[in-house]
C-alpha cells in the first residue's frame, strides 16, 4: 500500500512578521521539530534562488529527519500584503530511500498538485475555514496515494513482461548471474543511473540501516540470458563499514562520478583503493567502468573526458560518459559489461 510511502504533510504559509510557519500538517501528531524544520527550508530555499518561484515540482532533502520532500509552491493575490501576493508551499514527506518513486514519476503527480494548489487558492480568498483546508490537504494525500498504487501495479506488470517475454524465460534458463556493485560520491547519479536501466523504482530491494539497494535485471545476449544483480552501495561516510562487506562476491565493479563536480571525480582513487582492498577477488585485473554522469550538462562540466580516460587506464577499467537524464550511453554500459563479464567467466 502506497500510503506507508508517504510520511507526512506540511502546508507552510508565509507571513511577513514571523517568516515560514506551518499551517496545517498530517499526521496530526508530527513532531513540531520537523514541523518547522520543513517549513523553514521549504521557504527560505527561495530565497538562494533570487526569489524565482519554480512551477513545477521540486524535490528537497530533509537529512536530519532521513527523509526527502516533494514540494509545490502556491501564489496567491492577497492585497494586503506588499507585492500583493501571498506565498505558501505544499511538502509531501517521504523516506529518502523511497526518492526513486518520486523522481521517476513526477511528471504523474504534477497534475494533482497543481489541482489541489487551486482549490487551496480558491480556499485562501473566500477565507475558509481551516478544516476545509485540511480536508483538501488530505484529499489531495489520498490522491497521490491511488496514483502511487496504479503505479506499483503497472510497474509490477510490466516488470512481469519484461522478465519473461513471450518466448517464456523461466529462471533455470538464465544461463549467468553476475553480482555488481556501483559506487561513487553521493549525488553523482548512482541511483539514478540503475533507474535508467532498470527502469524500476518500486521493484528493488532497499535496506535502510545498512545503505544499500539491490535491482536486478534480465538481459539477453545473443542465446544467453544473463542476470545482473545491481548493489547500490551508499556513499555516506555512515555506512562506511558496513558497505565493505557489500563488496563480497562482486564480479564487477562500476564507478560513477559527476562531470560537473570535481570533487566526486578526485575520489574515484578510494572508491577503486576501497573496493580492491576489500574485495574477495582473485583476479588480477577488475572488471568494470568508470561513468562519467551528467554528460548533458556541457556548461557545467568540470572534469575532461582526457582526465577520466587516464585514470581510467591507470585502474585497467572502461571510461564512459553517460546521461542518466537522457539515457545517453548507460544501456549500452550494462549491456556492454554483461558481455565483458561472460567471456570472462568462459576464459
Amino acid at each position: 500500500m502506497s500510503e506507508t510511502i508517504i510520511k507526512a504533510f506540511v502546508y507552510t504559509s508565509l507571513d511577513e512578521i514571523v517568516g515560514p510557519k506551518p499551517f496545517l500538517w498530517f499526521p496530526l501528531d508530527l513532531d513540531e521539530a520537523i514541523r518547522m524544520g520543513v517549513s523553514i527550508k521549504s521557504i527560505t530555499m527561495l530565497t538562494t534562488d533570487q526569489g524565482v518561484i519554480p512551477k513545477s515540482l521540486v524535490i528537497m532533502p530533509f537529512p536530519s529527519y532521513n527523509l526527502k520532500g516533494i514540494v509545490k509552491y502556491i501564489e496567491s493575490p492577497d492585497d494586503s500584503l506588499r507585492g500583493g501576493i501571498a506565498l505558501s508551499s505544499i511538502t509531501l514527506l517521504f523516506d529518502e530511500a523511497d526518492d526513486l518513486i518520486f523522481y521517476k514519476y513526477m511528471n504523474y503527480l504534477d497534475s494533482a498538485f497543481s489541482e489541489s494548489a487551486q482549490k487551496l487558492i480558491d480556499l485562501e480568498t473566500k477565507s475558509a475555514e481551516r478544516v476545509e483546508i485540511f480536508a483538501e490537504m488530505d484529499g489531495l494525500r489520498k490522491r497521490i496515494t491511488i496514483i502511487l498504487d496504479d503505479l506499483r501495479k503497472k510497474e509490477k506488470s510490466d516488470s512481469e513482461k519484461v522478465a519473461f517475454p513471450e518466448d517464456g524465460v523461466k529462471q533455470e534458463l538464465v544461463g549467468y548471474n553476475f553480482k555488481v556493485v556501483v559506487c561513487g560520491d553521493p549525488n553523482v547519479g548512482k541511483t539514478s543511473t540503475i533507474l535508467r536501466f532498470t527502469d524500476n523504482a518500486f521493484m528493488r530491494t532497499y535496506i535502510p540501516t545498512l545503505g544499500v539497494s539491490v535491482s536486478e535485471k534480465n538481459i539477453k545476449l545473443e542465446e544467453e540470458y544473463v542476470n545482473l544483480i545491481l548493489w547500490d552501495i551508499a556513499g555516506q561516510s555512515k555506512f562506511e563499514i558496513m558497505r565493505r562487506h557489500f563488496y563480497q562476491g562482486a564480479e564487477a565493479v562500476i564507478l560513477i562520478f559527476d562531470l560537473t563536480n570535481r570533487k566526486s571525480f578526485e575520489s574515484v582513487y578510494n572508491w577503486y583503493k576501497d573496493i580492491k582492498k576489500n574485495l574477495d577477488i582473485h583476479k588480477t585485473k577488475l572488471i568494470g567502468f568508470i561513468l562519467g554522469n551528467k554528460e548533458d550538462l556541457i556548461g557545467e562540466r568540470k572534469v575532461s573526458s582526457e582526465e577520466a580516460k587516464k585514470i581510467a587506464q591507470q585502474f585497467t577499467l572502461e571510461y564512459i560518459e553517460t546521461s542518466a537524464l537522457t539515457g545517453k550511453n548507460v544501456e549500452e554500459s550494462f549491456y556492454k559489461l554483461a558481455e565483458t563479464l561472460v567471456k570472462s567467466r568462459n576464459s
